[in-house]
């Protein structure tokens, strides 16, 4: 189980559990990568509804490398995610959560 006060989700790809973390580095290669110009503009688009298959993958590779598995966006596609695309969808939004979570 990753650690939700670090901002740690897990996620099961080829059966293997990997630890996602959105790192402020994973943060900047995912705003060039979907083409955002802020973090807001990032959430509102997540937030709103407005996301995409490939943009819910180009999450799901910025929490993996921000949780140290380097994994490029083919190999993830091409990848069985344990609960399909839902749990890949739920993973994302939760990874985003947690990202911008503060803890007391």
């Amino acid at each position: 189980m990753g650690n939700r006060w670090r901002g740690e989700v897990m996620l099961v790809v080829e059966g293997q559990h990997h630890r996602m973390r959105l790192t402020l580095g994973a943060l900047a290669e995912l705003e060039e990568d979907l083409g955002e110009t802020s973090l807001m503009a990032l959430v509102q688009r997540f937030e709103t509804g407005g996301f995409s298959t490939r943009d819910v993958l180009a999450l799901l590779v910025a929490g993996l490398r921000g949780g140290g598995t380097m994994m490029d966006p083919d190999q993830l596609a091409g990848a069985e995610i344990e609960g399909g695309p839902m749990r890949a969808a739920q993973a994302a939004a939760e990874l985003l959560a947690r990202a911008f979570t503060v803890s007391s």
